[in-house]
């Protein structure tokens, strides 16, 4: 047993505890010298490293509780000195130690080169998105958020959709299944426009507001070389008052000169929206050949970009069911938007819009 091999210690001075940890230290490499085989160095394991009943689990119980609290110290110094003398010992017999050949592997030769590490990038709808932001930051608009999952209400019919409207059937609208038991203006859909975020800041914020809303819309739209069930518009509202059309083409112009450069002209032409009103849709000079036409334009020398008005005073009698500053009485405001991949492919030269959703690394590795 374990115990037989452990003598009694009754001095607990340097002289007596060398003694005692230096004949153990004996026995345990006369003991791993005479080591033949996997059961004998097993054996020896159990011996001396044993949780239970091995050599050392027996001095720490029996030597290290009952020494004096002035010998302590000392005597741990050496019994951990034994345990290391006992685990190399072991090492060695089993091979576990590191070879020259493994240290070899592990050597670094610091001529050779470093790893190349890839340099991330934004995602040119990312930059492109941010371009834009950045643009009316600098003018003092703030970001507004909202939800992906919208309600009816907050998608159409605050939005001066009302039901049955004609204006809905342009909007291929995914809806949520299930929901035919809910009233129509809380079932729940995937947002066709950004706009949903406007009536949700009017509601939550007084007058003035200036914001731009970037983000994710999802219409039920077949998938072609400049269309996507998936995509990105940044839209954008100011309410104030007197708040003029002329304000609203004055910094769609200064957004478009920001982005394309000074040299593009804009000009609008009259359109439709139901939350607007006057509403209209916004060219600029082509930048491919400087408004000479081409066949990037269709030989007209002017692109459209995006859609535009004043809006409508339907739109904030809604928000004023909870924020009656807005007042069409008192206050006016303007709202646009843009499509964030139309102006990436114009701004890059792509030509197919699935490009940007492909995840192709070739492809994405021209914007690092």
């Amino acid at each position: 047993m374990a115990n037989e091999t452990i003598p009694h210690l009754t001095a607990f001075d340097g002289a007596a505890l060398d003694a005692a940890f230096s004949a153990l230290e004996q026995q345990a490499r006369a003991a791993a010298a005479a080591l033949d085989g996997e059961a004998a160095i097993e054996a020896f394991r159990l011996e001396w490293l044993g949780r239970k009943q091995g050599r050392l689990n027996d001095i720490s119980s029996r030597w290290l509780k009952s020494a004096p609290a002035e010998a302590k110290k000392a005597l741990g110094q050496r019994f951990n000195g034994l345990k290391t003398v006992v685990e190399e010992l072991l090492d060695a017999a089993t091979g576990a130690g590191p070879t020259d050949a493994a240290l070899q592997a592990e050597a670094l030769d610091i001529t050779l080169p470093g790893t190349a590490r890839l340099t991330g990038a934004e995602h040119p709808i990312t930059r492109t998105m941010n371009e834009i932001v950045s643009v009316f930051a600098a003018l003092g608009y703030s970001v507004g958020v909202g939800p992906e999952v919208e309600t009816d209400y907050y998608n159409f019919e605050s939005m001066n959709f009302p039901p049955g409207h004609p204006a809905r059937d342009t909007q291929d609208t995914l809806v949520m299944a299930g929901q035919e038991r809910r009233p129509q203006r809380d079932r729940l859909l995937l947002r066709t426009h950004t706009s949903p975020v406007q009536m949700r800041t009017m509601e939550l914020q007084p007058p003035p507001v200036r914001i731009v809303i970037p983000g994710k819309v999802h219409r039920n739209d077949a998938q072609d070389a400049t269309h996507s069930p998936i995509f990105h518009q940044v839209e954008g509202l100011c309410v104030d008052t007197n708040i003029t059309f002329s304000d609203l083409k004055g910094t769609l112009d200064h957004a478009m000169k920001a982005l394309f450069g000074s040299s593009v002209k804009t000009r609008f032409f009259p359109s439709f929206f139901p939350f607007t009103e006057p509403s209209a849709d916004v060219q600029i000079s082509c930048i491919f050949c400087g408004g000479k036409g081409c066949r990037k334009c269709k030989q007209s020398g002017w692109i459209e970009l995006l859609g535009c008005g004043m809006v409508d005073p339907a739109v904030f009698a809604f928000a004023a069911q909870k924020q009656p500053a807005y007042d069409a009485k008192k206050i006016s405001g303007f709202a646009f938007g843009m499509g964030v991949e139309r102006i990436a492919m114009m701004k890059y030269g792509i030509s197919e819009i699935g490009q940007f959703f492909a995840g192709d690394m070739r492809f994405l590795g021209q914007f690092v």
